[in-house]
């Protein structure tokens, strides 16, 4: 992968707390997120968390997504800008 791609890209800290949101409230996700290709997530967020200089979020099925490949989160996009 190329560095832009491995780079991590802080996310909005608006959409950083409605992920918080949907994680404490326990609220179902249609998580859609890019990786090798676009990819959709369902399920309940359980955990967000740090790791080697980057924020990721797992789902209760197992799936982890690192939250700068995130596209949108319930039809909700990620804001270009903070």
């Amino acid at each position: 992968m190329s560095d832009t791609i491995n780079k991590y890209q802080s996310i909005s800290c608006s959409y950083y707390d409605q992920i918080e949101a949907y994680a404490t409230k326990r609220t179902h996700c249609s998580i859609l997120y890019r990786d090798e290709s676009e990819k959709i997530a369902d399920g309940i967020i359980v955990d967000i968390y740090s790791k080697e200089s980057a924020e990721y979020l797992k789902v209760d099925n197992g799936t982890v997504i690192r939250l700068d490949h995130i596209i949108s989160i319930n039809g909700i996009p990620v804001p270009k800008h903070c």
